[in-house]
């Protein structure tokens, strides 16, 4: 028999609510808060002294000059900055584990204000900051907080950083060259990072964000053309995406602009993409490509390499596109590569005296394609090519009836001449065959000092007697300063505008 009295056995389980609740309230992990805006790091980087911070952070610590005391009493090195991905990872796997939404990057006009308030206002004040463990330590309820009031989209921190950067007085210049460094590598990598992603739509981000900073800021397409940027621009050049691959082709353009850029572009790779974009790339990219083109073979250390890897043709193929900015700078573009002799082998073997000649002809871009003639005119190979294509009929048919949309395409057309003047008896038969003399008396009549000069040159080469028939080549030099004139009368020579 039992002792009649029951035993009751009562266990307590904790609901999943209960649980829930007290993950949301378990602060997080020291090392997860940025030491400077006590928040959780969502974009944290460690410096060379070891040190993890939030990004923005470090920028306005650097901007403003300032080195935090750290709590152990030692001062952070901003020197090197590196994105501690680990670190990032593991915030985000606490953050779905606790149910508490990813941090967001703090603004950096806010990230300066926290700053601001560290760095001592006057002498007597303490020159150290300490940063107390009470200080750092926040509730989950703070914390989500702060993240949803004071960070913004990606796309305007990066915005703000870039005005932060670029908008300062020149006279503010107290950082260290160490701690500029260390911004420039901040800004390179961000754009890296962006670039590289799998999002399609960061990838645009950073591309775009890339095309407004270097289209008007000198010092950052300098800063910005190192190897590794150029190489995560070169990837998404040959996008399947327009709006990647004119982006990348149009920042390209941005920093070729810069002298010191050129070669670095050219030896990177990115020659042959360019090409294959010209070819048959979406069509507002083909109008960069050329730009892109034209802008890098102003560098004489390019030329000779632009013309191997193949840029000739589809230039050539560009005078005739639709787009007149293509044309254009496809025209530009062949007038500097002409100016190496290789090139110009080349160029003569493509049938291009036949296809510049016809466009004279037509009267389309008449000024830069008679550039080009000019200098294919200057070689041996180029004047024999435009004697047998009909050049110098050509050339007098428009000094006769005067053909020209300004002075400088008339001065081209005699420069040319005058270049096909040095082909001898060739040149004297085809010329009088054309009625030259009898135009170029005209001209001497009627035009300025200059033209004068340049059709009393070639009427000179005319009337030389056969016994007296050998190279000048004093006049052969003068001819080619007429073309460097003549050049600068039409702009030949500047730089592509930015994109």
């Amino acid at each position: 028999m039992g002792s009649g009295k029951q035993r009751w056995k009562i266990s307590f389980h904790k609901s999943p609510s209960t649980l829930l609740l007290l993950k949301k309230q378990s602060p997080p992990p020291k090392e997860f808060l940025c030491p400077i805006s006590g928040s959780l790091m969502a974009d944290p980087v460690v410096v060379s002294s070891g040190h993890t911070f939030e990004r923005n952070c470090v920028r306005a610590c650097v901007s403003l000059s300032f080195k935090p005391t750290m709590f152990d009493g030692s001062k952070p090195d901003f020197s090197t900055v590196i994105p501690n991905l680990a670190l990032k990872s593991t915030i985000l796997n606490w953050c779905r584990d606790h149910f508490i939404d990813p941090p967001k990057p703090i603004d950096y006009y806010i990230a300066e204000e926290l700053v601001h308030k560290l760095i001592p206002t006057s002498k007597n004040s303490i020159n150290k900051f300490q940063l107390s463990t009470d200080e750092l330590t926040r509730t989950a309820s703070q914390l989500s907080i702060t993240s949803s009031e004071e960070s913004v989209t990606p796309r305007n921190v990066h915005t703000s950083t870039v005005l932060a950067i670029t908008t300062r007085p020149s006279c503010y210049s107290s950082s260290s060259s160490s701690e500029v460094e260390a911004l420039n590598s901040l800004e390179e990598e961000e754009f890296i990072i962006k670039l590289k992603s799998s999002q399609v739509l960061e990838q645009e981000e950073g591309l775009i964000s890339l095309r407004k900073l270097t289209r008007t800021k000198e010092e950052m397409r300098v800063i910005l053309c190192t190897p590794r940027l150029l190489s995560a621009i070169k990837s998404l050049i040959s996008s399947r995406y327009s709006s990647l691959q004119v982006n990348a082709v149009a920042a390209l353009v941005n920093l070729s602009l810069e002298k010191q850029n050129k070669v670095k572009i050219v030896r990177s790779g990115i020659v042959p993409l360019l090409i294959e974009v010209l070819r048959g790339g979406f069509p507002e990219s083909q109008d960069h490509a050329a730009g892109a083109l034209f802008s890098l073979a102003l560098d004489d250390h390019n030329k000779t390499a632009i013309g191997v890897l193949g840029a000739l043709p589809p230039l050539l193929q560009s005078l005739r596109s639709e787009s007149e900015r293509i044309r254009h700078d496809s025209a530009l573009a062949l007038y500097h590569l002409s100016l190496v002799q290789s090139n110009q082998v080349k160029m003569i073997k493509l049938g291009s005296v036949q296809i510049l000649l016809g466009m004279v002809k037509s009267g389309h871009m008449m000024g830069r394609v008679l550039l080009i003639l000019c200098s294919l005119a200057t070689s041996v190979e180029g004047r024999a090519a435009m004697l047998d294509g009909g050049a110098v009929e050509c050339f007098v048919n428009m000094l006769c009836h005067d053909e020209f949309d300004s002075v400088a395409t008339r001065d081209s057309c005699l420069a040319a001449l005058n270049g096909l003047s040095y082909g001898g008896l060739r040149f004297k038969g085809l010329a009088k065959e054309a009625g030259a003399e009898e135009t170029l008396e005209k001209v001497v009549n009627t035009g300025n000092e200059h033209i004068k000069q340049k059709a009393s040159r070639i009427l000179e080469a005319l009337r030389r007697k056969e016994e007296e028939e050998e190279i000048d080549w004093e006049k052969l030099l003068e001819s080619e300063d007429d073309l460097s004139r003549t050049r600068c009368l039409l702009g030949g020579g500047g730089a592509s505008n930015s994109c």
